[in-house]
């Protein structure tokens, strides 16, 4: 295996991108022009997910290159590392197993019996007390079944959970009376007002997601929720009856009170932005189920099971790795945006964006010197067909390039009549602009078409540099072939490794957070003197 302290500059791989970033390319029209031939090669599929990256500024020679810089990075070595439970966090000296929370129940797993017994215990808490919740055998100081949860909790004790009730928000029967879920992370008192002001005090429970217990923000959120409650009629000694603890320190969660048989465990081995699929994501198993919970489990597992079996050139995440970083590093494009087209994904981009930024933002190789590269993207976007119609005019037009990640959902459940008309529109739309991005319009087309459409001579030379586009923009598409727990469980877990396989490459270590840390650290610190 390649010295993992050695830069990337280094590899003779990198030095051959280098070079062939510097030559001459062909543009992205005349690429496309091998038709079926050049998607074939590039479209791969993998737990219902079709990544078709035919878009992309490469050639077979750049693919070949970029494929010897995973090899020579050791791409595959590191992997196998994350998944036996190394300490791979070396400024932590801790291991990286959120890849162990989705663990097929029946196998160990590489990590060990007392990791997968610990794992498999808070699942089945956390299952059945979501079971119990629908039941309504959890009641209130009153004896009121509990209608109201209101998740408390900030960055990854927010963002997975909520982006995932929204994505699957079709699951809930509006027909069958269930457990309404809320969200609150913002300290900003409007943001907890608003969503309490509507609720009965009697029937709704507060989840306090914090892995320390001493977050500032949600224990603000926490009091203020707590004052309602009493507020509200509920006696102090029964707010024990309102309260649920998610945390890696259940030692600080009972000195503020939280009862022990109500506090659900996850470890330090598991970062905040990837813990979603531990007892962090119970108010998800509360909104969707505990059935639709576990296949959203197995839908990551299947993605881990490509990860590490599939070849690199097959490999959905390493495949989108790897053109993230040609166009990072080589095509000098430093940020990536994501534009989905299902509209219940359309907190998927924040969600992502923490995990890629809070990740990959480093400055130092894991051996502490300064890496000399640029390391993780800018990441940004949302829904795609609203992006059409704001921020999409600099992408075509503007002095920046900006390659884009598509996501689109091949069928619609939707019980609305005309639901497959709208589902055509969104899909349309998000071909037709992959393929304007990719193709452009070049000066002398745009000058013929406005010719055709009347324009005389002068108008036309006059108007037809407004209205060409250089395009040459790079993008993926990933198709869902459904919208489900499963399929959404195998795409986050896809950007998770594509995360990880970046961070290899780069030679940085993706799960510490220092710079968030320091934030926390001087909060504390001017709250002391103020």
């Amino acid at each position: 295996m390649t010295d993992l302290h050695t830069s990337p500059l280094n590899l003779p791989a990198w030095s051959q991108l280098a070079t062939l970033a510097k030559a001459p390319q062909q543009h992205l029209l005349e690429v496309l022009s091998e038709g079926s031939l050049r998607t074939q090669r590039m479209t791969h599929t993998a737990a219902g997910i079709t990544l078709d990256a035919s878009r992309q500024r490469v050639s077979p020679i750049i693919e070949t290159a970029l494929l010897d810089l995973a090899e020579q990075a050791s791409v595959g070595a590191q992997r196998d590392a994350m998944f036996r439970g190394d300490a791979i966090n070396l400024t932590e000296d801790r291991p990286v197993l959120h890849v162990a929370l989705r663990g097929d129940p029946m196998h160990t797993g590489p990590w060990g019996t007392d990791v997968q017994a610990d794992v498999q215990r808070e699942l089945a808490r956390v299952c059945d007390f979501a079971e119990a919740l629908a039941a309504g055998t959890v009641t209130g100081y009153a004896g009121d079944a509990i209608t109201d949860v209101v998740n408390i909790g900030i960055g990854g004790s927010d963002l997975g959970p909520r982006m995932a009730s929204d994505a699957l928000a079709h699951l809930a029967d509006p027909a069958v009376p269930g457990i309404r879920v809320h969200y609150v992370s913002n300290p900003d008192a409007w943001a907890l007002w608003s969503v309490l002001r509507g609720l009965d005090a009697r029937r709704t429970l507060l989840v306090v997601s914090s892995k320390t217990f001493t977050t500032q923000e949600t224990l603000t959120n926490a009091a203020s929720a707590q004052r309602w409650l009493t507020d509200s009629g509920c006696p102090t000694d029964q707010l024990g009856k309102h309260l649920v603890a998610i945390t890696a320190s259940p030692a600080q969660s009972a000195k503020l009170g939280y009862p022990a048989e109500r506090t659900f465990l996850f470890w330090d081995w598991v970062g905040g932005r990837y813990s979603v699929w531990s007892a962090l994501g119970l108010p998800l198993a509360i909104a969707i189920g505990p059935q639709n919970f576990r296949a959203f489990l197995a839908g990551a597992r299947e993605m881990d099971e490509h990860f590490c079996t599939a070849p690199l050139a097959q490999n959905l995440p390493v495949q989108m790795a790897l053109h993230g970083i040609w166009n990072r590093n080589f095509l000098q494009m430093p940020t990536q945006l994501i534009v989905p087209y299902a509209s219940r994904l359309v907190r998927f981009t924040p969600f992502v964006q923490q995990m890629d930024m809070e990740s990959n933002g480093k400055r130092t190789h894991i051996d502490g010197s300064a890496t000399g590269i640029d390391t993780g993207p800018i990441v940004w976007g949302g829904l795609g067909i609203d992006g059409q119609h704001a921020y999409f005019q600099l992408i075509h037009q503007g002095r920046h390039s900006v390659p884009v990640d598509f996501i689109g959902v091949q069928s619609e459940d939707t019980p609305l009549p005309l639901a497959a008309t709208h589902h055509g529109v969104v899909n349309l739309n998000l071909r037709a602009q992959a393929q304007a991005m990719a193709e452009g319009r070049s000066l002398e087309d745009t000058r013929q078409l406005l010719l055709k459409s009347g324009m005389s001579e002068a108008q036309a030379t006059a108007m037809a540099g407004h209205r060409s586009f250089e395009g040459n923009i790079p993008s993926s598409i990933l198709w869902l072939d459904r919208l489900d727990p499963q399929r959404l469980g195998a795409l986050v877990a896809l950007y998770e490794h594509k995360v990880f396989v970046q961070a290899a490459i780069w030679r940085i270590n993706a799960y510490d957070q220092w710079g968030v840390e320091l934030g926390k650290t001087i909060a504390k610190q001017m709250e002391k003197t103020s």
